[in-house]
């Protein structure tokens, strides 16, 4: 299993927002944003600004895939 970050990708175009708007209102680096687009492992401590900043849940920013090499 890995987890898949679609489901913030897709809260952020509801919502008519880039994630550079979405690093700034957050405080992330450039490098947490690489990390959230390539799906990598990012701190816990990230997945809540982003949620506290966003008003919304974990499940609405991020999901348990298959992986697709297994």
């Amino acid at each position: 299993m890995i987890i898949s970050y679609k489901p913030l990708k897709h809260l952020l175009i509801e919502r008519n927002m880039s994630m550079n708007t979405l690093a700034k209102i957050t405080g992330l680096s450039s490098a947490t944003i690489a990390k959230i687009n390539k799906s990598a492992n990012i701190n816990t401590e990230v997945l809540i600004r982003i949620c506290v900043a966003l008003k919304c849940d974990l499940t609405d920013i991020m999901r348990l895939e298959e992986n697709e090499e297994q």
